[in-house]
């Protein structure tokens, strides 16, 4: 994005949204890692937060308006 605060024309609102879609799927598919104790449920819980994080913005519908980038991400049960 310009230094101005603009929005920049050939930014890809939904290519992004795939990027967090794949990250997710990603983050569900890996391995864990030859870890014991302590060290492994941190990397559990991190992965399951990881997953979460990138599947809600994974489902977001996405705009810039006025150079804002905006991401609306329904929360409702479904």
């Amino acid at each position: 994005m310009p230094a101005d605060g603009r929005g920049d024309d050939t930014f890809d609102v939904a290519a992004m949204i795939e990027r967090f879609r794949a990250r997710a799927k990603a983050v569900r598919s890996r391995g864990l890692p030859p870890v014991e104790g302590p060290e492994r449920r941190q990397f559990i819980e991190q992965t399951q937060l990881d997953y979460m994080d990138f599947a809600m913005l994974g489902d977001a519908e996405g705009s810039i308006d006025d150079g804002v980038l905006t991401l609306r991400v329904d929360l409702r049960p479904k």
